[in-house]
């Protein structure tokens, strides 16, 4: 299944940002909690609960982020 590229970006902050909560989550509970029975429960909840803030912030800061990294960067000839 391939999907159009007008949803590129949407899905690389999709992509992005669940990888991205999945190991901050993961370690936040690791390190708060330690390695117990409950633990992959605590993880979903964080998970649950800080998605739907990473997925939106992904995608509004992206676009800023690379403006950035063109201007900080160049070309080697």
């Amino acid at each position: 299944m391939r999907i159009h590229a007008k949803y590129a970006n949407l899905l690389f902050g999709g992509m992005m940002s669940m990888i991205m909560v999945t190991v901050i989550t993961g370690v936040v509970v690791l390190v708060t909690r330690g390695l117990d029975h409950d633990f992959i429960t605590h993880w979903l909840r964080g998970f649950v609960l800080t998605w739907p803030i990473a997925f939106p912030t992904v995608l509004l800061v992206a676009p800023y982020i690379q403006r950035v990294v063109k201007k900080l960067t160049t070309q080697l000839v």
